[in-house]
């Protein structure tokens, strides 16, 4: 089994791969003060919840957004037994032709989406990557990462919100009854939900206006499950878009080792 783990300022993911295909995925919550040894433990805990725990053991990768814990993971997969490990970065062979002013300073993150992007669906294509902050990147006809749009994440904001006005209470990222909140705590559930989904729709429409044309639109990330059914635009939803996109730069760095 090739493990893959995306290391994001929010969540962990982590997939297990063989024979070409995605045999399980979990979060675990990103937390700066654990040792290797304790992030080891809960990724053989989630081994054991999946009855995967005798799996021969190949090698992993790892996307980290979080450079302290980068290898503190990597360690831990090793105390478990997993190796060699890739570490996304400059120098590590992707496929992937990025089209910026400093290609080297692309996160790995959209680097991995870009490449599980690349390989399934048509293009050109814009990925959408919902985590800590909301990130739009766009792959051109040629499969060209062409570049990208950050802003505030769905959660980040409404925090933001939360913080900045002290009358407003605690809601859950989830839809009002009606899109007209009759209370303000379905006001903000429509604002953070309907204002997120629409930001969407109208981002790809002016991403497929620079682009030139109609594009594949795809989802990941912990939070594109909460809004992006309520968007109107067509967009796909691939919660393992960077875990699938990890496992691929892995082979074409380390070889088949399944």
């Amino acid at each position: 089994m090739i493990l893959a783990v995306d290391i994001g300022n929010t969540n962990i993911s982590v997939g297990g791969f063989k024979d070409e295909g995605l045999i399980f995925a979990a979060r675990i919550a990103t937390e700066l003060c654990k040792s290797d040894q304790q992030y080891a433990c809960e990724l053989a805990n989630i081994f054991g919840l999946n009855q995967i725990s005798h799996e021969p053991r190949g090698g992993a990768a790892i996307c980290s957004v979080v450079p302290s814990l980068t290898d503190v993971l990597a360690d831990a997969v090793q105390l478990l037994g997993y190796g060699p490990v890739v570490k996304v970065g400059p120098g590590v062979k992707t496929g992937l032709n990025i089209k910026r002013d400093n290609p080297a300073s692309t996160g790995c993150d959209m680097v991995c989406s870009a490449v599980g992007a690349l390989a399934a669906y048509a293009l050109p294509c814009i990925i959408i990557d919902m985590g800590t902050a909301t990130t739009i990147s766009a792959l051109d006809r040629t499969g060209t990462l062409a570049g990208a749009s950050i802003l505030p994440g769905v959660r980040i904001s409404l925090d933001a919100l939360r913080g900045h006005a002290a009358l407003l209470p605690d809601v859950e990222i989830e839809p009002p009854s009606q899109l007209i909140g009759k209370n303000t705590a379905d006001s903000m559930k429509s604002g953070i939900v309907y204002g997120a989904a629409s930001m969407l729709d109208g981002m790809v429409a002016r991403f497929e206006h620079e682009l030139g044309g109609p594009c594949t639109a795809v989802a990941t990330g912990g939070l594109a499950g909460r809004i992006v059914p309520y968007c109107k635009r067509d967009i796909l939803l691939d919660e393992t878009l960077t875990l699938q996109g990890l496992h691929r730069i892995f082979l074409k760095n380390k070889g088949h080792r399944e």
